[in-house]
């Protein structure tokens, strides 16, 4: 038995890299190719893709995909329309296998989908200041039921290097209050978090592992390993999936039972990746995100990745008190029942109150 298993694998592996040498010996003998021939594409185009066959074989039929996924089979050797208006920013990685006189080849492509639009500069109106613990060095900001939860970092990496206590804390938005608060040890470094079914989730930066409370009492339900070797940034939720930047252009979405990355999405503004996506927020079907050191915030769709609109914030660290750990712009909470959005930064002595015109 142990020999007929033996002979059997050797037969396949033999069988499997004989398919493996005839399909890259193969591969040069077709091309894939897109209409128009560029490298980026916009969401409000098509890119006809075609295979050109160099040495004339007899195709039999090809099946075209994008992103692993089929997306058409066609007999013979013949053009079709890729469709880019639902697809999400970033590369598309194309392929085609191309069945011909009983063999058949592996052909590749890649172009990049880009952002169509021109983001509009919004303004606002500055409802109110607030005050602020000038210690906290902020990467989470949201409210639950009329309370502001916040989330902060160790401070490493600050305009002195002065390292404070990463902390998960309740306060009272009006005085500054701290009603209920924990703190990590040095070695855990806080990040972003969201509430979602009355559960706080809280990132760490480089830890690899996040944090589950009950938004009440603070107890700790469980924590939680990233499921990619990722950094943690910034967190929100739209009321049933999590939102999860991590210092890149991208933004993941994790089912938030089992913590695991579901899909992501690339940020662009035109044809520019938009990197360093950090604190995030949604507010009315979009994510509005932080750009660290950017003293902005980019209002993203969610569906695709594209900023809509850019809304500056610079003129508001003018009214904050400067000392020697101030830093960036960062913290976005939404209160749905003013429908006002409140803003702060990393070690402001004020939190702002602002609303969109």
């Amino acid at each position: 038995m142990k020999k007929y298993n033996l002979f059997s694998f050797i037969c396949l592996a033999v069988l499997f890299f004989s398919c493996e040498n005839s399909k890259k010996s193969n591969s040069g003998l077709f091309q894939l190719n897109t209409t128009p021939s560029k490298a980026q594409f916009t969401t409000n185009e098509k890119a006809t893709l075609s295979i050109s066959n160099t040495k004339n074989k007899q195709i039999d039929s090809i099946v075209f995909f994008a992103n692993s996924k089929k997306i058409s089979t066609i007999l013979g050797n013949k053009n079709i329309d890729f469709q880019l208006t639902n697809q999400k920013l970033g590369y598309q990685n194309l392929k085609a296998l191309v069945y011909f006189e009983n063999e058949y080849a592996e052909v590749t492509h890649r172009i990049e989908l880009i952002s169509k639009i021109e983001p509009k500069l919004l303004s606002y109106t500055l409802i109110n200041s607030y005050p602020h613990d000038s210690k906290a060095y902020t990467q989470g900001l949201e409210f639950h039921r009329d309370t502001l939860y916040e989330g902060t970092g160790n401070g490493a990496g600050n305009a002195t290097g002065v390292k404070g206590i990463s902390s998960l804390r309740k306060t009272n938005f009006k005085t500054g209050e701290v009603y209920k608060k924990i703190e990590y040890p040095e070695i855990i470094f806080g990040e972003g978090i969201t509430i979602l079914n009355n559960k706080v989730y809280q990132l760490t930066w480089q830890n690899g592992f996040g944090f589950i409370y009950d938004a009440d009492n603070f107890t700790e339900i469980k924590r939680f390993n990233y499921s990619k070797r990722i950094q943690g940034w910034g967190l929100c939720n739209d009321g049933k999936m999590l939102y999860q930047s991590d210092g890149t252009e991208k933004i993941y979405m994790l089912n938030p039972e089992t913590m695991l990355i579901e899909s992501n999405i690339n940020v662009y503004s035109g044809a520019n990746k938009i990197k360093s996506v950090n604190e995030l927020e949604w507010i009315n079907g979009k994510i509005y995100g932080n750009i660290y050191q950017k003293d902005a915030i980019a209002v993203i769709n969610p569906s695709n990745g594209e900023v809509e609109a850019v809304l500056y914030l610079g003129d508001l660290k003018k009214l904050v008190t400067l000392h020697p750990d101030i830093d960036v712009l960062n913290g976005i909470a939404y209160n749905p029942k003013s429908n006002t959005i409140f803003v702060t930064g990393k070690n402001w002595d004020k939190l702002f109150e602002i609303k969109v015109d």
